[in-house]
């Protein structure tokens, strides 16, 4: 069942605290832990999955911190269908996700593209309040169909990408 929520403001806290956790994990290697996707944007409704994105240097030190990463409860997915990514996830003890990772190579394409979808939105409330409707939209349609929802966030992702990446260039 694909749940949206208004947004908590113990999201932020949650993360912080998985992000001290990961850092003791990864080491040196974690050159920088973000907050990012919809929890990280105050008052949209979300999915209320911490999402967090971790900047690594060395892929070959990252997954060698693997075991350490189970130990904290994530699942280890690799790549998991983007390449150059390390993807890991976290459910509780009831099986719901909780937080997943996206790690990403220091300063590559994919890390400016998720720091500038969530600094736009952000900075813009009204784009950010057309993506919560449009969420909380598809949750209603497509309530037990992961990927036609997230589909249907495709071209807006997309689209909002290319304006935070403009609106970036300016600042």
């Amino acid at each position: 069942m694909i749940e949206v929520v208004p947004h908590n403001p113990c999201w932020r806290e949650a993360f912080e605290a998985e992000a001290a956790l990961v850092a003791g994990a990864l080491g040196y290697n974690a050159v920088a832990i973000h907050h990012i996707g919809s929890t990280a944007i105050p008052g949209i409704y979300a999915k209320p999955v911490i999402d967090i994105l971790v900047e690594f240097v060395d892929v070959t030190v990252l997954e060698a911190a693997n075991e350490r990463m189970e130990r904290l409860g994530y699942e280890v997915k690799g790549e998991f269908g983007i390449l150059g990514r390390r993807y890991f996830r976290k459910d509780n003890k009831n099986g719901v996700r909780t937080h997943q990772i996206h790690a990403f190579p220091a300063g590559s394409e994919q890390v400016t593209h998720h720091l500038a979808f969530r600094d736009y939105m952000n900075a813009h409330p009204e784009r950010a309040n057309a993506y919560s409707e449009l969420k909380r939209k598809l949750a209603a349609e497509y309530p037990d169909n992961m990927n036609d929802y997230m589909d249907g966030k495709d071209a807006f992702i997309k689209e909002t990408v290319q304006m935070a990446l403009r609106w970036l260039a300016k600042h």
